[in-house]
């Protein structure tokens, strides 16, 4: 579960430390309040989580843009709500204010 209590941004360690810091394995509940705030990112599983939340991180719009523009990343819809709240879908998330980038976990 990820620990959000405390805001990444006001962290003093260094970016790759944040990463690791605000991730984990998380379900659908909480992760869908991010999704109805429009804050969660859905990123491809053939993506690297940790790459993804880098560039976010770094705030590296030219690489978030192509992501986005080849699918790679996704802001989801209702249909997906629809199917993780039904299949019970796991996920890796990881807090890059103010987003919570997420991946379903393979199984």
């Amino acid at each position: 579960m990820i620990d959000d209590q405390f805001s990444p941004a006001d962290d003093n360690s260094t970016e790759e430390e944040k990463l690791e810091k605000y991730s984990g394995e998380v379900d659908w509940g909480y992760l869908k309040p991010h999704y109805e705030a429009g804050a969660m990112i859905y990123v491809d599983p053939e993506l690297d989580l940790k790459s993804a939340g880098m560039a976010f991180a770094k705030d590296d719009q030219a690489q978030v843009k192509a992501w986005l523009k080849s699918g790679d990343l996704v802001q989801p819809c209702n249909l997906h709500a629809e199917h993780w709240q039904k299949e019970k879908t796991q996920f890796k998330a990881m807090i890059v204010r103010p987003f919570v980038l997420a991946q379903p976990v393979q199984k």
